[in-house]
């Protein structure tokens, strides 16, 4: 193993600094002497590199020479032209069968089993909201079920509120209201809540009663409905609202966990804060863990759409279908046309961090993206928000924003959330536990306050990707049998929930 670089691929014309190199020092097993400092996570040439030559990593084209680059110079942003060339998406050429584990042999997890058959890794009270009009009623009921009052219901993590900026002054109808609409009915139904009251005003747009008819939501001991105009306003919203809490409380804490099938977890993925490691440790290793993960019957949702682009071609080959890889292709068209002409990732710039982080363009960014649903079929790709029924690895198209993207999945009804970062990130979620990967030792130990797992022990050369893939599906099972991440001992995820405002208001 070279110390101080990582080389990906024998026909990759970049290496990797494992940590920040001098200028002057020589790669004995690359032949090259550093030109210039290169940042730990940012690109070497490993050879001469003409201008208007394609710069390979992954042995992908992850951009082109905008001048002549030479052997031990750093790579990035000055000399790495991006361009989006034609690239061929070879529906289904990497699609291969997965040999599942038989039921008897799959792992299991200590998980709250609902009626409906699904399975819970966590048990909320949800407070939420049609519209902000009933942000504050929702708050305050919410903030009145303390740490001391729960002391009464262990088995009830939490009386959570979930307010949104949405519901008034948009379209009244078509697909911003539906995807609102579905977005509140996923968290509902999701498997993590145990019991839900659904507030509004009672004159916004997204109607409650409309709401329920449409997403076929039906009062219950469990589901309530409330109108603060039709109880009398605020004060006496506040009062009803906690009363009804207070008589689910004993109902939802009524719960066991007992071992559940691996089959039953759905694992949404997400990357926040990447840098130039996050594509050669903590992506790859949580591939990894999903392979495991789908081979014991269990499933992922990938998402992130503007950050596969220029990559996703490698999800396509992996699809189950020409037409579930057209699905992925059509979505991609839509932001295309939608963010033309926009100073945004999908056109070519990554965030300030990224960039910093050692990441030149979208690209190379996504190339390792990719990685986080591991090598096993793409068997759907669903639009935003729609409930996930498709066991394996799915796609689910959402923007790149980390909140917005996360409450697509989870109102699609992911349980368990995986979250991998080079630069840091403090991100939660209240109904679905937030396990954090950090792709170098540095940040690790500069945030460990935040962070689960330190996948930089990958660059460090400890431990390989498959070992690493082990130690985080192992997590998985921990966390999903009740076991708190940083995040949840934090108290993070109250304010993470973000339904994607899409649409006119006026």
């Amino acid at each position: 193993m070279n110390l101080h670089v990582i080389r990906l691929e024998p026909e990759d014309n970049v290496v990797i600094a494992r940590h920040p190199l001098e200028k002057g020092l020589y790669l004995e097993d690359e032949d090259i002497t550093v030109l210039e400092e290169i940042p730990a996570g940012y690109k070497c040439a490993a050879r001469d590199i003409k201008k208007g030559e394609e710069i390979r990593k992954y042995n992908t084209v992850i951009g082109y020479a905008s001048c002549d680059i030479k052997k031990g110079e750093v790579i990035h942003n000055h000399n790495d032209e991006f361009d989006a060339r034609g690239v061929d998406y070879a529906f289904g050429a990497d699609c291969h069968p997965v040999e599942l584990l038989p039921p008897e042999q799959r792992r299991t997890f200590m998980g709250i089993r609902r009626a409906d058959g699904r399975v819970g890794t966590r048990n909320y009270i949800g407070v939420l909201v049609c519209s902000n009009c009933a942000a504050t009623v929702a708050r305050k009921i919410t903030e009145y079920f303390n740490e001391e009052r729960m002391k009464a219901y262990p088995n009830v993590d939490g009386v959570v509120p979930f307010i949104t900026e949405l519901g008034c002054g948009m379209e009244q109808s078509g697909e911003p209201l539906a995807l609102l609409q579905r977005t509140i009915a996923g968290y509902i139904r999701n498997p993590n809540m145990g019991g839900a009251i659904l507030l509004s005003l009672g004159c916004e747009r997204n109607n409650i009663d409309k709401l329920m008819d449409a997403q076929q939501l039906t009062e219950s001991d469990r589901l309530k409905r409330m109108v603060i105009q039709e109880v009398g306003g605020t004060k006496a919203s506040i009062e009803l609202g906690i009363r009804l809490v207070e008589e689910m409380l004993p109902l939802v804490n009524d719960v066991k966990r007992e071992p559940c099938s691996a089959e039953h977890l759905l694992v949404a993925l997400e990357c926040g804060g990447s840098d130039g490691f996050s594509g050669l440790s903590a992506n790859p290793a949580l591939g990894k863990a999903m392979d495991i993960l789908v081979r014991n019957g269990g499933g992922c949702i990938h998402s992130e759409t503007t950050e596969i682009f220029g990559a996703e071609h490698i999800l396509t080959r992996r699809a189950v279908s020409p037409e579930v890889g057209q699905k992925l292709v059509d979505r991609l068209a839509w932001w295309l046309k939608h963010t033309e002409g926009r100073d945004c990732q999908i056109n070519g710039k990554v965030s300030p961090g990224n960039n910093k982080g050692g990441l030149t363009n979208v690209l190379e960014k996504s190339l390792g993206g990719v990685k986080k649903s591991g090598t096993t079929p793409l068997n759907e790709v669903y639009e935003y928000a729609y409930p996930v029924t498709t066991p394996g690895v799915c796609f689910m198209d959402t923007p790149g924003y980390d909140p917005v993207a996360s409450t697509g999945q989870i109102a699609g009804g992911a349980n368990l959330l995986c979250f991998t970062t080079g630069r840091g990130s403090c991100f939660g979620s209240c109904l679905t536990p937030v396990i954090k990967l950090a792709s170098n030792t540095p940040l690790y130990e500069h945030m460990e306050g935040d962070m689960d797992i330190n996948c930089g022990v990958v660059i460090d050369g400890k431990l390989d990707i498959a070992q690493m893939g082990e130690i985080i599906f192992e997590e998985l099972l921990k966390v999903a049998s009740g076991e708190k991440t940083k995040s949840e001992e934090l108290g993070v995820g109250e304010s993470e929930y973000a339904p994607w405002p899409i649409g006119v208001f006026a």
